[in-house]
This record gives C-alpha cells, sequence and structure tokens, in this order.
C-alpha cells in the first residue's frame, strides 16, 4: 500500500493566501523527489482541514492545467469545518440529544444566542450579554468534566486542574490514554529528545501544541468551502467526509447535512443508500454514497480526531478509501 500510494496529512495553513504556499511547497517536494511525481496523490486531514485540504486540491487542478505535475486521486476530510454556520450551529443538537444540556437551555441555545454567532462575536471581542449569559450556561450544563472532542471519552485530570479532589486517577479509561496530550507535551520538551530530532526552539521557551507566534486569522473560519468540495468533484476527483460520531466540536449531522445538500445541488443519484458497515465483526459505522464520487462516513465511537479513538475502524476507513473499494457490508 505505502509504495503505490502517496498520502499527505497535515498541512497547516488556512488562508487561501496560504494555499498558495502549500502549492509552492509541493511543486518544490516534486522537483526535489521526481521519483514520486507518477504515485497517486491522496490529501487528508481532520478538522479546519475542510479549508486548507479543499482550497489545495483546488490550486492542484488549476496548476495541472498548465502542466500537469499532481496526480491527485482523492481527498478526505474528517469532521471538518465546511460551512461555518451548518457545522456550529449542530452543536447545540448534539448536546441535547446526548443529554449534556437540559431542554431549556437547548431552546435559548438555538433562538437567543447560538453558537455560529457567539464565536463570531468572540473572534471579533464583542460578546454581547445574552450570549454570554447562554453560553455560561451551556458551560455550566456540560461541565469542565466532560472532553468536547469525544464525549463518552474519559478526561485528563491534570489538564483541568491539578488533579481535582472531587475525581480520582482511577477514573482515568483503561483503553485509551486520555493524558497523551499532557505525556506528548513532557517528551517533546524534553531536552535530549530536542537534541535528537534537531529541533530548535526559535521564539518561544517550551514547544506547545498551538503556539501562539503563528498569527491566525480566526475570522476566517466564516468562509465557506463547501462550493469548493463541489469543484473538486466537478473536475472527477473522489472526496470523503467523515465523521467521529462522538464529537461534539464539529458533529456528523452538520458534515451529514452539507453532503446531502451538495449531492442534490450537483444532482448526484445515491448509489450507495445509508447503511452499516464493518471492522472484526462489530458495527465499523454508518455510510452513504452519491454518484459513486462523493462519499460520507461515520465512524462509530470515534472522536474529533477518530484514529486516536478508534484506530482500528479508521485504517478501514482509510485502506478502503485508498483502494477505491465500498466499505465492508458484512464482517
Amino acid at each position: 500500500m505505502i509504495d503505490r500510494f502517496l498520502s499527505l496529512f497535515f498541512f497547516f495553513f488556512g488562508h487561501p493566501k496560504k494555499a498558495k504556499d502549500n502549492l509552492e511547497f509541493m511543486q518544490k517536494w516534486f522537483l526535489k523527489f521526481p521519483q514520486y511525481q507518477n504515485r497517486s496523490l491522496f490529501i487528508t486531514g481532520e478538522s479546519y482541514a475542510g479549508h486548507y485540504v479543499p482550497q489545495l486540491a483546488e490550486l492542484m487542478l488549476q496548476y495541472n492545467k498548465k502542466e500537469k505535475l499532481f496526480n491527485l486521486k482523492g481527498i478526505a476530510l474528517g469532521n471538518p469545518v465546511l460551512q461555518f454556520e451548518t457545522d456550529f450551529n449542530s452543536r447545540a443538537e448534539f448536546f441535547w440529544s446526548h443529554g449534556l444540556i437540559s431542554d431549556s437551555t437547548y431552546k435559548v441555545f438555538t433562538s437567543a444566542c447560538n453558537y455560529s454567532r457567539y464565536v463570531g462575536e468572540y473572534y471579533r471581542g464583542l460578546v454581547s450579554p445574552i450570549c454570554s449569559e447562554v453560553m455560561n450556561l451551556v458551560s455550566r450544563e456540560i461541565s469542565r468534566f466532560v472532553d468536547k472532542y469525544d464525549v463518552t471519552l474519559d478526561v485528563c485530570l491534570p489538564s483541568i486542574f491539578s488533579q481535582s479532589k472531587k475525581l480520582t486517577p482511577h477514573q482515568i479509561g483503561e483503553t485509551i490514554d486520555v493524558c497523551v496530550e499532557d505525556e506528548t507535551l513532557r517528551y517533546l520538551n524534553r531536552r535530549d529528545v530536542q537534541k535528537a530530532l534537531h529541533a530548535h526552539l526559535v521564539g518561544v521557551n517550551s514547544w506547545t501544541v498551538c503556539s501562539k507566534i503563528l498569527d491566525y486569522e480566526m475570522l476566517d473560519v466564516e468562509q465557506p468551502t463547501i462550493h469548493i468540495i463541489g469543484n473538486i468533484i466537478k473536475a472527477g476527483i473522489p472526496v470523503l467526509v467523515y465523521s467521529g460520531d462522538q464529537d461534539s466540536v464539529i458533529p456528523l449531522t452538520g458534515s451529514r447535512t452539507l453532503v446531502k445538500g451538495l449531492a442534490d445541488e450537483l444532482k448526484l443519484n445515491t448509489t450507495v443508500p445509508y447503511r452499516v458497515w464493518f471492522v472484526g465483526m462489530q458495527v465499523g459505522g454508518w455510510t452513504e454514497v452519491h454518484g459513486d464520487i462523493l462519499s460520507f462516513a461515520t465512524i462509530r465511537g470515534a472522536s474529533h480526531e477518530a484514529p486516536f479513538s478508534q484506530p482500528e475502524r479508521s485504517f478501514m476507513l482509510f485502506k478502503s478509501f485508498l483502494e477505491g473499494k465500498p466499505l465492508p457490508e458484512v464482517f
């Protein structure tokens, strides 16, 4: 599989102008490693990848009209931000349907101040009193002991506040190391590790997951990219949108709605009706395919970053996508 496919993961630039930087990087990468130029190229990513992956793919297709360089065969997006209001406002229904908030809170969260309005106000530094009140109510009911990226996963207590007396360490789940981010942080800040990796800290005293050194254009999240997905499909490039179904940050309901809406807009017939798929004699999730080119799938029991919490099911999803095969109908 590795010999036949070249897959690229995690580009970290989301602004449309930065897509050109990504394109330039890829051009120079192929110049340096020409032996990979004819390999099948898949671009994948999660979360904000709903912006930077389609933007890069579209530029690649435009570049190919002048000079054939990129053998792009597909893109896959996990729990992606594709349309600000749809994706963000699906959070309220997810909270309510999973019992995280009450009926009354759900009502105000969908009427008095929805989540897209709150995020827009927050990024502009002008949070209204009503939105502040609603979000305080939502946060209070959910509590700080729920991981919004996977509402069924136990939390890492040190990350919350130095081992709360209210909860004890034995409550941490045994299957998944919920403190892996804390452990990774400590590991990558060890001097011997940094020396072995030839990593040099520039402008910071320690390594962090999200550095404040970078100047993010937070309001870019409001720009829709679902139409870019449409352009990529029109060019004949397969697109997979998948969702870890326990993620409340970018819930599956918003992604499924957007995929179905795009399929209707492009007049794509449903070639695989909504059905379950299997891994290891268990349901791996649900899937639906439109026009044999636009696919939606859920990964059962998975988080915002699906491979972290469901590696086996995620592997089957990626394997099927790379091979151009349908997800298993039987175990």
